[in-house]
């Protein structure tokens, strides 16, 4: 029952827990004996439900550990409601939800910009849920907004032709997975009678036919008081909100009836949703997709009760036993015996019966029928036998655990509490539900097991790749103008913005931030120190100068083989030691090799720090990198590069990179097939000894902890951790702009919308210009539906779902990029449209308003990341790897307030070259017009 993230399927805009203290004593990491239940008692204490006179659902909840405010409105209606032909009309009104009132006809997306709310929506089988987070002071504003939408949104004709084509880019972007491909189909024959065998964002066929008086129809039969929950929280005063809230939403009138889709829909299924749960006579045979695509791949489903239903805690425990980590059964089965790459699975739990669903990636050469007979060998174990003591208290812990670190910030906890109310349909759920989930046996298990992993109501598909392995398609290239000539509207007038904006309070002060406690172990190794007592929780980010900018070309993946193999084994665990050792407690440590270094995230409840710390050091100086787990991480390697090559985002991105950087420039090298199988464990041990070093090292804490007792703790795991010599330095050379326009089209057989990168060399974070850049960012592209791109390109001509811009600024310049998705036949009007707006930007420069509201967002939006703990380390240790001071984190905001116009005229002037840029197209077909 956990908000994961299969249900948020839709609309991403944005670039997206109060339990009984811990004492913050650090215990020894036995393996627990017994389980005891986390208290979700005090996630709901505080919480009051308030329902007004017209059926909203108020839930308000005050969380005063950061001067932020988040406010989520929760739809009961999603997919599960659409009938017959009207498959994704829940997903278009969502999309048509932005596009603004008849008291404010303006795109809603520029005035939560405005606001600098972290917005975000999304349309899930049950619900659609609409969400932002915001300084405290913009509360009132936030309320109003969605207020007004709640009753007046336009639904017009002009609104809808632009939004089906946005929500079609969309769709035909999903076509693009083969993954999505084989879950649409399994889906289907699962549950051909019900809404929730259907595609939650619709198909094309049917929003190609949505009318005006279709969605309008929809919009006021469940966009209505009573069909919705309002949820609040952050730090506020009740009282004072409440007043706000009964004024702004109180005078709405109940509209929804008992919905024409609901009943038809409720009327044909009942039966359905019965049968579903009991066993067919006979075994279905697999459905066989052979399509384009690059890995092979398994689904599983089977039907599952309902939320409500008691069963529930049982099924999920036996997923966490199953899929919960490396330790877990299908793990050891499928990815540790090198059958398959990757397994996962999932529990959804809904308002009417679900389905449980596992997925699994072939590792390369392996049959989709051998692990199909494993998994069911795994499967019928589970059923045959009880689970162990061991196995049902990690599985346990780690729910809990889950639970408490993914409610850390207060948009996480509002939509817990929207979830539970939407869909379990009350708010305090949660509690009854990890009081079952403690009390769980094996006996429990082993039923759940017999009962919904029965091979009689199995339904699988298998995905079989019909391309050549890991081969993108031809490409051309071309340079030159583009043919077409374009000229773009009048940019947005900030002032005209402002006139739709609600009025909001003073701006919260930032600067009491708290700075990290900084210092150095005698080994050279960098620690930064947060306490924050708030949370049980702890969150540690680290990097180690070890990145693939050192790999060269011949070596390309070294640097990421070696990160991935850190946790296969030291001189004192094996993988599955370690990986217990973890898992035991609900903790995780991870690592991964990006161009700059190699980052280091872990999380874990606050007695769990020593865990963390002894596990990270033991890795970090002892790993054996043994021949067996190698082998097994090459294969998962090469599994990954094949979905890369075979992704238009992926490829296109590489075929950018390179067209940048010449070929021996450390950031050309991308790995290949031929450099993976080359690298022999002997390259690893030697990376290994040169490059992670405790001088190369810097490690970021932020939680639950006494600094007094972390300092011994972390000198006596690191202390013998020692290297000679001075460490590696690379020196980077510089990159000259391209001389002319150059276009490049690469063709990926069996995808339906191109991936488009335009750009070229940036600066690097310490660049004086940086924060000029920074709000030059946010006008050109920096927010998909307030920014001049997104504006013109999506909003106006509905050309894509997505456009952004942004600089990859760090230790060295990376690069200046503007990406989008489009239709194949859409691409070079989407190019030509962003040349001219780039052009408009260089010869015409900004606007005073536009440069104001611009800076405004990016700081009003700044505290909002400051108030989630998981993100506040990866700020520390940031600034800190990249040279910054520990007070940038406070000062940055007035930073980016002292850019002044002069500055950013001069920044466009050198920063914005219309005549240098790279184009790489990648996707179906050729979109580079011929003579181009």
């Amino acid at each position: 029952m956990k908000l994961r993230s299969y249900i948020l399927v839709g609309f991403f805009l944005s670039l997206v827990l109060s339990i009984l203290p811990f004492s913050g004593n650090f215990t020894n990491a036995a393996t627990p004996t017994a389980v005891a239940p986390v208290s979700a008692v005090s996630f709901t204490q505080g919480v009051q439900k308030t329902v007004l006179d017209n059926g909203l659902t108020v839930l308000t909840k005050e969380v005063h550990t950061a001067p932020v405010v988040s406010v989520q409105v929760w739809y009961k209606v999603g997919s599960r409601n659409e009938v017959k032909g009207e498959n994704g009309i829940s997903h278009q009104l969502e999309h048509l939800m932005f596009k603004g009132t008849t008291d404010r006809p303006v795109q809603f997306g520029r005035l939560f910009s405005a606001l600098g709310s972290q917005f975000n929506a999304f349309t899930s089988y049950d619900e659609t849920a609409y969400f932002g987070t915001v300084q405290r002071d913009k509360l009132e504003a936030l309320l109003t907004l969605e207020a007004d939408r709640m009753k007046n949104s336009l639904v017009g004709p002009d609104q809808l032709t632009s939004e089906k084509r946005v929500v079609i880019s969309e769709l035909q972007g999903y076509e693009n997975s083969p993954g999505y491909r084989l879950s649409r189909a399994v889906m289907r024959d699962a549950f051909p009678n019900r809404a929730y065998g259907l595609p939650v964002g619709g198909t094309k066929a049917d929003v190609e036919k949505f009318t005006v008086e279709q969605v309008r129809n929809y919009y006021q039969t469940y966009y209505s008081p009573e069909n919705a929950t309002l949820v609040i929280t952050g730090d506020f005063a009740t009282e004072p909100v409440l007043k706000v809230v009964k004024e702004t939403y109180g005078k709405l009138a109940k509209r929804g009836k008992e919905g024409r889709g609901t009943l038809l829909r409720q009327n044909t299924d009942r039966g359905n949703v019965a049968a579903s749960l009991v066993a067919p006579t006979t075994k279905k045979a697999p459905i066989v997709l052979k399509q384009p695509g690059s890995a092979a791949l398994l689904q599983a489903v089977y039907p599952l009760p309902d939320i409500k239903h008691p069963d529930v805690p049982a099924i999920d425990v036996m997923d966490a036993i199953l899929t919960g980590g490396r330790s877990s059964r299908l793990y050891q089965a499928l990815v540790e015996s090198g059958l398959a790459s990757s397994v996962s699975g999932s529990a959804s739990e809904l308002i009417e019966p679900g389905w449980y669903e596992i997925n699994a990636t072939a590792a390369p050469g392996q049959e989709l029928g051998k692990i199909g007979q494993v998994l069911q060998e795994s499967l019928a174990k589970l059923q045959e036998q009880p689970v162990t003591t061991e196995e049902l208290n990690r599985a346990k812990t780690q729910l809990q655990a889950s639970f408490v670190l993914g409610n850390q910030d207060i948009t996480s906890q509002a939509s817990q509490l929207g979830y539970n109310e939407t869909v379990a349909g009350d708010y305090r759920f949660i509690e009854q539900y990890l009081a079952a989930i403690a009390k769980v046996t094996p006996a429990q298990v082993q039923q759940a097991a017999k009962t919904y992993l029965n091979p009689a109501k199995q339904t699988i598909g298998f995905f079989e790749p019909t391309q050549p392995d890991g081969k993108p398609g031809a490409s051309s290239a071309g340079s030159g103008r583009t043919v077409e000539n374009f000229s773009p509207g009048k940019p947005v007038d900030p002032a005209e913005l402002a006139k739709y904006l609600p009025p909001a309070t003073s701006a919260t002060d930032s600067g009491k931030q708290s700075l990290p406690e900084e210092f150095t172990l005698n080994n050279g190794l960098r620690v930064l120190l947060l306490r924050d007592r708030n949370l049980p929780t702890i969150n540690l980010s680290g990097q180690i100068d070890a990145g693939s900018e050192f790999d060269g070309n011949q070596k390309a993946g070294l640097a990421n083989l070696t990160a991935v193999n850190l946790m296969n084994g030291t001189q004192t665990k094996n993988a599955l030691t370690l990986a217990k050792t973890l898992e035991d407690r609900g903790a995780d440590l991870n690592f991964g090799a990006s161009r700059e270094g190699v980052s280091v995230s872990g999380e874990g409840l606050s007695p769990d720090l020593p865990i963390l710390i002894q596990t990270l050091a033991d890795v970090l100086e002892n790993a054996t990198f043994p021949a067996d787990q190698l082998e097994l991480s090459r294969q998962r390697a090469l599994t990954s590069l094949k979905v890369h090559l075979d992704d238009p985002r992926g490829l296109g991105r590489q075929v950018f990179q390179q067209a940048i950087y010449p070929e021996n420039h450390p950031f050309h090298s991308f790995p290949t097939a031929e450099s993976l199988k080359s690298i022999t464990r002997d390259d690893l041990l030697g990376f290994y000894q040169t490059h992670y070093r405790p001088d190369n090292t810097t490690i970021a804490i932020v939680g639950d902890f006494d600094p007094v007792k972390v300092k011994p703790l972390l000198n006596e795991a690191f202390g013998k951790w020692s290297a000679t010599g001075k460490p590696p330095v690379l020196k980077i050379p510089s990159v000259p702009l391209p001389q002319t326009l150059t276009r490049l089209n690469k063709v990926i057989p069996g995808k339906s919308e191109a991936v488009t990168y335009i750009g070229y060399n940036g600066i690097s974070r310490k660049d004086p210009r940086y924060y000029a850049a920074r709000v030059l960012n946010q006008i050109l592209g920096g927010d998909t539906l307030a920014s001049r791109l997104g504006t013109e390109v999506r909003d106006r001509q509905g050309l894509t779902y997505g456009i952004y811009s942004g600089f990859a600024a760090g230790i060295n310049p990376g690069p200046f990029l503007i990406q989008m998705q489009t239709a194949p036949g859409d691409a070079q009007k989407a190019i030509a449209s962003t040349l001219a707006l780039l052009k408009q930007l260089r010869e015409q420069g900004v606007t005073e308003a536009e440069f104001n509201a611009a800076k405004r967002s990016i700081t009003n939006s700044y505290p909002v990341d400051l108030a989630n703990p998981s993100d506040v380390s990866s700020i520390i240790l940031d600034n800190a790897v990249l040279g910054l001071s520990r007070s940038e984190i406070r000062d940055f905001p007035q930073k980016i307030q002292a850019v002044t116009m002069a500055q950013m005229q001069q920044t466009i002037e050198d920063l914005i070259k219309p005549e240098s840029l790279i184009i790489v197209t990648a996707g179906p077909g050729e979109t580079v017009p011929k003579g181009s």
